[in-house]
């Protein structure tokens, strides 16, 4: 078992997946092989199934049965050649983001009053950054005069430019002043700022601005999307501004956004 477990891992790198994703995979292989009980190259297909069956009884969402699935037929089908991961995946629920007004989010940077906390909350907005992708930044990640930064290898193993308002760009220029290029824009006591923390400082400051919506890191990326859906930005500019692989990731914005649809006229109104 540990043998194949650092094959796994091994290969899981070498296809140069993300750490969060090498992790997830050893984690449900591991979850799986102690379930099983079997050496893996003894394991059928109905192991796989009693398995994630077992997982769905316990409750797991079926965003985490997706992920299982994936994570074991890496294993099983791909480096082992078995072909015994048949199962049919289960529909995720497609759960609209949440998704700050203008107006929120102009009381949640006022309500900041650390300086860099409140650079990391307009960061966050301004561009659009994933939380992983912020705690990574480095000073020379950005363009200060062309108001612009790059993602370097990020999700997708892809670099993407990122846009920065002209207001916050000449804000970075003065903090980072006197930090080096390879210094990270966030930093923490130990290197980079911990994703924790950087969750419990945009909390604080949603309390602090009464905004009672469930605020977190990602809600400031979905409220950029939709800002600039609702002010005309094209559908295609905000899809390769957030990163996404795939367009159909970004129209869950064309739902969100609620703007035009508040300036129809009801029709109960005219009669």
């Amino acid at each position: 078992m540990e043998e194949f477990l650092k094959k796994l891992e091994t290969e899981l790198k070498l296809r140069a997946f993300s750490q969060n994703t090498v992790a997830a995979y050893m984690l449900w292989n591991k979850k799986f092989l102690n379930f099983a009980g079997k050496n893996p190259d003894a394991v059928v297909e109905d192991d796989i199934k009693n398995f994630i069956a077992n997982k769905m009884s316990g409750g797991v969402s079926p965003k985490t049965v997706v992920l299982m699935k994936a994570a074991l037929k890496f294993s099983y089908d791909d480096m082992l050649k078995k072909n015994i991961v048949n199962i049919k995946s289960p529909k995720i629920p497609q759960k609209l983001p949440t998704v700050l007004t203008k107006e929120e989010v102009k009381k949640l940077i006022d309500a900041t009053k650390n300086k860099t906390h409140k650079l990391m909350i307009m960061m966050l907005y301004s561009s659009g950054l994933r939380l992983s992708e912020l705690v990574n930044l480095h000073v020379e990640n950005l363009e200060l005069d062309q108001a612009i930064g790059w993602v370097r290898n990020g999700k997708g193993a892809k670099d993407r430019l990122f846009m920065l308002s002209k207001n916050l760009a000449d804000d970075l220029k003065n903090f980072t002043a006197s930090k080096q290029k390879t210094d990270f824009i966030f930093a923490g006591r130990n290197g980079r700022m911990t994703p924790r923390n950087v969750q419990k400082i945009v909390a604080t400051s949603a309390k602090n601005a009464a905004i009672s919506k469930n605020v977190h890191p990602h809600t400031l990326r979905h409220s950029l999307a939709t800002h600039l859906l609702e002010d005309g930005t094209d559908i295609r500019k905000i899809q390769i501004l957030l990163g996404h692989a795939n367009l159909s990731t970004t129209q869950i914005y064309t739902h969100v956004s609620t703007e035009e649809l508040k300036k129809i006229k009801n029709p109960l109104d005219g009669l």
